[in-house]
């Protein structure tokens, strides 16, 4: 048993791209080598896929991230919305306890940012995308 990530770029007329995680990864890791030229300037959607393996087949999906992925103008990972991504991300934890303010008040700023996270940062697929991720994943039949 293990775990595997299958990454899918989803393009505009719902069509799926897979792409390997160790190029997900150098793509996030801001690689100098690595780009992806025909994103320049676009954001798009994407589906990070964690899949339980059993000799290094899939037999399950673990969890599933729909999310965005900006690109600059030369095909790289914008890190101006990486960093505001970042910095959103932080806020979403709760507050700790503060000995100052009175128990009565109830510091509401990370479900905001929760909000505001999923609004910019996260999408939801339809049935048939879904659907399509499962195929690509397990083939025709995974059942």
């Amino acid at each position: 048993m293990g775990i595997g990530f299958r990454i899918f770029l989803v393009s505009d007329d719902d069509s799926l791209e897979r792409i390997s995680f160790s190029l997900y990864e150098r793509l996030l890791r801001d690689d100098s080598e690595e780009c992806l030229p025909q994103y320049a300037g676009k954001q798009i959607r994407y589906a990070l896929v964690a899949v339980d393996l059993v000799r290094r087949k899939p037999v399950g999906i673990l969890h599933t991230q729909y999310a965005f992925l900006r690109f600059d103008s030369e095909g790289k990972l914008d890190s101006k919305e990486r960093e505001r991504e970042a910095r959103l991300a932080v806020e979403l934890f709760p507050p700790l306890p503060d000995q100052e303010h009175p128990a009565q008040l109830i510091d509401a700023r990370h479900r905001f940012a929760r909000k505001r996270y999923a609004n910019e940062y996260l999408w939801q697929p339809s049935p048939e995308i879904e659907a399509t991720i499962v195929e690509a994943i397990f083939g025709k039949h995974p059942w």
